[in-house]
């Protein structure tokens, strides 16, 4: 009976020991792989310092905070080098996409974007454009340009009509302010071209004379 009793415990031991080892294993390959860039890492917290040119990004849940290496910081982030370690940090409050801290790309619903800040209505001399949700520049005009020339089908003589357009041009001040989507204004109206082409005065006169000759020819005939 001893050494039956002696064999159980034995066992009983190996199975612990066993289930210890394995237990350590998968604690140890999950580890591995939430530690990926990592220099400093842990099972509670991830990673708290980053390889080099890796950005720290903190995932917080509740009171609990979990840190991971990334290339690039995900989406409402963005990055931030030192020279103790590269952070990811979170966009301002209505901006849903950022270049820095006092740079927004991209503003959240019902926030218009203008010189990268984010605001709900646009500032004085500038317009709303809903469907890209950014504040415009006012478009500041020239005076009206003098009327072309009067051209049909890329000609300016002849007997027809034809059209003659003027221009608006954007003020050089709203060109430099950047208000891009401002383009120059033209108008366009009917106008009779009544100018002789080259070449066709001496055309009609040789018509003309052709014409009488045959008069005068048919003229004798009859009188024949």
């Amino acid at each position: 009976m001893p050494w039956i009793l002696l064999i159980l415990l034995l066992f009983g031991d190996a199975v612990e020991m066993f289930a210890l080892n394995h237990s350590k294993k998968q604690v140890g390959v999950g580890l591995k792989e939430n530690c990926t860039g990592c220099l400093i890492c842990s099972e509670e917290n991830g990673c708290s310092t980053c390889q080099p040119r890796l950005f720290l990004h903190i995932r917080r849940d509740g009171i609990r905070q979990y840190g991971k290496c990334v290339h690039d910081c995900p989406h409402g982030y963005f990055g931030v080098r030192s020279h103790e370690v590269n952070r990811c940090k979170k966009c301002g409050s209505t901006c849903e996409s950022c270049f820095s801290q006092d740079f927004c790309i991209r503003c959240k619903r019902r926030f218009f974007l203008h010189k990268g800040k984010c605001a709900s209505t646009c500032p004085p001399g500038t317009i709303a454009h809903q469907s890209t949700w950014e504040c415009q520049e006012e478009c500041e005009f020239g005076p009206w340009s003098i009327w072309s020339p009067c051209s049909q089908d890329g000609k300016t003589c002849g007997s027809a009509w034809g059209l003659e357009t003027r221009v608006r041009e954007v003020s050089r001040g709203s060109r430099e302010e950047g208000a891009a989507g401002c383009q120059a204004l033209s108008e366009s109206r009917n106008c009779p071209i009544s100018r002789h082409c080259p070449g066709e005065k001496n055309l009609t006169r040789k018509r003309g004379r052709k014409e009488r000759r045959h008069r005068k020819e048919r003229k004798m005939e009859r009188s024949q």
